[in-house]
């Protein structure tokens, strides 16, 4: 539909429908930030939408748009640190501060337990960590979307299990 020119708005509609609750998601879990996940998701389908004719249809249109909206998140952190001109430990305390003013957020909760866990995590194991463990998504698309060989998204999620557990255990 979208390679019509009569019917592209309409696919893009639903295109927007189908996937924004999933990909907005998918955002705020890395961002952690509602205002920061919420432009985050609009530059992703002002890009998709500036991008489809270049969809070639290799991959599944899902695969196409979360490779976009991690590509959208990891850029957004890495300027985050640039503007700061911090080290990444930096960056991950203002993620930290994000996820404790959030108004529900409740320390003794094990959800925002796991949270503050996940955000001790190295930048990649956390986007692999979220896409499988929330997500759910297969390692062999995984690795079509970060452009990494299965055998190294499964140690990087092993390892993010192993860490988060230890994080938990700690209280």
């Amino acid at each position: 539909m979208f390679r019509s020119p009569d019917t592209r708005e309409e696919a893009f509609t639903a295109l927007v429908k189908r996937y924004q609750e999933k990909l907005y998601w998918h955002i705020r879990r890395l961002v952690i930030d509602h205002e920061d996940a919420h432009d985050l998701l609009q530059n992703v389908f002002i890009k998709v939408w500036h991008h489809l004719d270049d969809f070639r249809e290799e991959s599944q249109l899902y695969t196409w748009l979360y490779r976009i909206a991690t590509n959208e998140c990891l850029t957004f952190l890495e300027q985050q640190k640039k503007k700061r001109a911090v080290s990444l430990s930096d960056v991950e305390n203002s993620l930290e501060n994000k996820l404790k003013a959030e108004k529900h957020f409740d320390a003794g909760k094990l959800e925002w337990k796991l949270q503050q866990a996940i955000l001790k995590l190295p930048e990649k194991q956390r986007v692999v960590f979220h896409l499988r463990y929330y997500d759910e998504m297969p390692y062999e698309t995984m690795s079509r979307i970060l452009h990494t060989s299965e055998g190294a998204l499964k140690a990087s999620y092993h390892h993010a299990v192993k860490k988060i557990v230890a994080y938990l255990k700690e209280d």
